[in-house]
This record gives structure tokens, sequence and C-alpha cells, in this order.
């Protein structure tokens, strides 16, 4: 498999997902600092007009309880007196005007001295009653807020009326001087939020890679169809090796569970071998696994972005018919060289009669062949009195034949006299046996001692075949890899070999037995198949 580049180009022209994002924030923190703004302002306002009634309200207070206003109000000419003591008043508590007048409404004091003894302009609610009014009005000097308060003597009697007020024009320049506050405020918050949202944006965009909601719609379709599409098994996994994509075929070749999504692939229950190669993070090409009853095919492939690694990308293709008929043929390969092999050794043996007879003894020829007969009859009888399945007994009868032209001696012990009862098929005796006998075949070439055993056995619980060798034996590394992924002692590319034990396994499997690796008294391997009875 190639390495996985995931392309960066856009597939058209639009507004990116990020940017739409950025724009609607923007506008959003828009609207809400303006109306922020605007509930500040009137708010503001509000409180404003609110503390400036209350300011009329005190200091017209003050003016009505001072004793000099009652002292002036005593004499013949009130206004004499009351005039710069309003004044006085009105510049230190910052108000507009101060008005004190009779109950007929006759002012003794006004900012401008010409509506002195002039008439007061404007309503005096409740105060000539000794209540307090406030209220906004427009009088002489503009509209205003005042608060009108009466003046009383020692017994509670009105005797005159207060009025202070403060213009709505003064009161709008401090407001004016406080939204400018306000505004800079409001100003700060939208910077921060523009710059927020930008960094959102900048961040959403790598994400999305500057992709357009319809280009996004547009790919998951796309995409999606492919993966439903494809017969291969496909697994997408991120750098921490949790799974991302995964498609139906992949999701029925390794049974995985429909929580798979996001979940790490060692904690699915897979052969660790299949586990290493999806992780690794390097290359694989059409590497063979076993997973559970299936032979898969693996691809692996790092994927990258922008030249950053951003996982891997597993294919999966099922080859367990394949592998089994591969396997099938191997065995009859197998025993075409053992007829070979016999038919070679029945030549030379048929030559040695003829010999015998054209020289005049007659005698010795028919002593040869009747001896070589029995020999043939011997085995024949044994090993079919040993396993009751014919298919097994000729299979046996020609890796006997391949083993003696390799200088090999096949030993065969126990029986096994009803496969059928552990529904093994001739079909899966031939790929047991055959496979197992040649790795055995194999592992002693080339060693002085060249012996191979085939132990066949029953019980009430079921059957083992047990295939043992005078070879050099399996490390623990090897035997791991046995259970793994299927092993061989002779690996020949093209040949179909590295596969044979993996078949086994597989077949062991679908009978829900299993195959299990020792160390051999002949002093190599002893590989043990243990199949439960059906």
């Amino acid at each position: 498999m190639r390495h996985v580049h995931v392309p960066g180009r856009r597939l058209s022209r639009g507004l990116s997902i990020a940017r739409q994002v950025l724009v609607l924030q923007l506008l959003v923190v828009l609207v809400l600092v303006l109306v922020s703004l605007g509930l500040a302002a009137l708010d503001a306002r509000a409180n404003a007009r609110g503390a400036a009634t209350q300011r009329a309200v005190s200091v017209a207070r003050a003016v009505a309880d001072s004793p000099d206003v009652r002292r002036a109000l005593a004499t013949t000419d009130p206004s004499r007196r009351i005039q710069p003591f309003a004044e006085e008043v009105r510049r230190d508590a910052d108000v507009d005007f101060v008005v004190v007048m009779a109950l007929d409404r006759t002012r003794y004091s006004h900012p401008t001295p010409e509506n002195i003894g002039k008439p007061f302009v404007g309503d005096l609610g409740d105060a000539p009653e000794g209540g307090v009014f406030t209220q906004q009005y427009t009088g002489t000097l503009g509209p205003s807020m005042r608060a009108v308060v009466p003046v009383t003597d020692d017994d509670g009697r009105v005797r005159a009326l207060v009025s202070v007020g403060i213009t709505i024009t003064a009161i709008d320049d401090a407001l004016t001087r406080d939204l400018v506050t306000i505004g800079v405020a409001a100003l700060a918050v939208l910077a921060v939020g523009a710059l927020g949202a930008w960094l959102l944006a900048r961040r959403l965009r790598r994400q999305t890679h500057g992709l357009g909601e319809a280009e996004m719609t547009r790919m998951y379709e796309y995409y999606s169809a492919v993966l439903h599409a494809v017969r291969e098994g496909l697994l997408l996994l991120d750098g921490e090796g949790r799974v991302q994509l995964v498609n139906d075929e992949a999701r029925r070749l390794l049974d995985l569970p429909d929580d798979v999504l996001g979940r790490d692939l060692a904690d699915l229950d897979l052969p660790p071998g299949l586990v290493a190669a999806a992780r690794g993070g390097h290359r694989e090409s059409d590497d063979l696994y076993l997973a559970g009853d299936r032979m898969l095919l693996v691809s692996s492939a790092p994927a990258s972005w922008e030249g950053r690694e951003v996982g891997s990308v597993v294919t999966l293709r099922d080859h367990t018919e394949l592998r089994s008929v591969t396997g099938e043929l191997d065995v009859v390969r197998g025993l075409t060289e053992s007829l070979r092999s016999q038919s070679h050794e029945a030549a030379n043996r048929l030559h040695t009669v003829v010999s015998l007879v054209e020289t005049g003894h007659t005698e010795e020829a028919i002593d040869f062949a009747t001896e070589e007969l029995q020999v043939a009859r011997l085995m024949t009888d044994r090993l079919v009195g040993a396993v009751g399945d014919p298919v097994l007994a000729a299979l046996l009868l020609g890796k006997n034949a391949d083993a003696a032209e390799r200088g090999a001696e096949l030993v065969v012990e126990g029986e096994l006299s009803d496969p059928e009862a552990l529904g093994l098929t001739p079909r899966d005796l031939v790929t047991l046996l055959g496979n197992l006998v040649d790795n055995a075949l194999d592992a002693v070439a080339g060693q002085p001692t060249r012996r191979v055993r085939v132990r066949l056995s029953e019980g009430a619980d079921g059957a083992s075949i047990a295939v043992g060798d005078s070879g050099p034996g399996l490390s623990a590394s090897d035997a791991d890899t046995v259970l793994a992924r299927g092993w061989t002692a002779k690996a020949e590319p093209g040949s179909g070999r590295g596969l044979g034990l993996a078949l086994v396994l597989q077949v062991a499997r679908s009978h829900d037995g299993d195959l299990v690796v020792e160390r051999s008294d002949l002093g190599g391997a002893e590989l043990i198949v243990q199949v439960p009875r059906a």
C-alpha cells in the first residue's frame, strides 16, 4: 500500500465554515454590545435623573429647614435676605435654581433677579399641604427635574414653599460624560469579542481545512458512498491507534462491535500481530493474518496531512477460501510428488524383476516380487486400520513414500477411527495432516536423524492429531508467531509456503479446537491439534 496523503485542495470556491462562523460571531458580538450599550445608556439616564431628583429634594429640605429663611419670612421684605442665601446655596449645591415663594406663588428668590416678585410657574402638588412634590417640568429655565417642599413654623403650619431644580441639559451633560466611559468599555468588549471570534474561526479553519458546508456535505456523502461500496474492509486510525472510521466489510471481517468508533484497536480482542501491523506506523503490503476463522490479507500505510502524520489506513481482504484452496493444492502437489516417487520406485522394482526373469533366476524374481508386495500390503493394512477414512489413509501412504524419498522415517501411532464424529470432513483432514506432515518433513531436512511421528488419539471428549519431528524445534518467539500468523520451516517466494500452519489453525478453530506447540521427545517440535466432539 502506498503512503496515503490526504488532499488539501478545495473542491469549490465559497465561504468556508470558519468564515461563516467568524461573520456570525462578529454580528452576535456587535448586536450584544449595541444592545448592552443602549440598555446601559437608558439605565444611566434613569439613574442620573433619579439622582438629580433626590439631590433637589435634599437641597430643598435644607433650605426649608434653614433658620435664616424662617427669620427672613417674618420680615416685611423677605427677598432682601432670602435671595443672597438662595444663590449661595445654588452655587454650593450645584443646582440650577433655588426658588423660595409665598403660598400664593410669589417668588422671593430666583436665579434671574427680574423674576423675583413674579408668580412661580409649575405645579405645586401637595406641597402646600405639607407634602413633598417632585416632577419634570418646563419652566422659565427650560425642562428640569424639580422638587417642591414646604417651609413650616414651630407649630408645623406651612408658611412658604421652596422649589429646587436641575435642568435636563445639566443632567444630560453629566450623562454624556458617563456615556463616553461606557462607550470606551463597549469598544473594549467589542475588540475582545472580535479577537476571540477570530481565534476560534482560525482554529475551526484548521480543523475543517477551510472547507465550506456544501463541500463538507458533499465530501461526507462521497466518502460514505465509497466506504460502503468497496469490497475490501477499511479502517482509519488516528495517531493514538483509535478507530475513527470503519466500513461494513471491516466490521464483518473483524467481527467489530457497534461502539467501535473512538476505541483503541488493541482493546477489540484482535490478533496481536494484526494490531501491531495496523499501528506500526510503517507501510505493510499484503501480509497474511488469522482473525478468528478467517484468513485476512492486510495492508497498512501511514496517513499524512500537510507533512504531518495523522494516523494510518488499513485495508482488509478475505482470503479464507483462496488460502484453503491453495493449501489443498499444496497437499495435492505433495500427493503428486509422492505418486511420482512411488511410480519411480515401482519402475525400479519392476525392472529388477524383469532382469531376474531374463537371466533365468525365476525363483529369485518371484521371491523379490512377493516380498515387496507383502511390505506394501502390510503398510496399507496398518494405515487403513489406524484411520477410518480412506482419504486420510491414502494421504499418509503418499506422505510415507515422500518421507522415504527424502531419507526420513514416518511413523504413525494410535488410531482415529471415526473422524466424522468430530465433524471433520476429508477436506479438513487433508488440510490438517497434510500441512503438519509437510512442515515436519521440511524441519528434519538436513538433520542427522530424520524422523517424523504422527500420533492419533481419540476419547469421549474429542480427538487430537499430533505431529512431532527430530528437527531443530521452535523458539519461544517462533511459537508465538505460529499462533499469531502461521509459520513454516521452509518459505520460498511464490511457493505458497508459510501458510500451512495458519490454515491448520483456521480449520482447528472452525471446529472449536486449537493448535498447541510443544517440545517433542524426538528433539524437535510437536504440533498438536485438539478438536472436541461435534
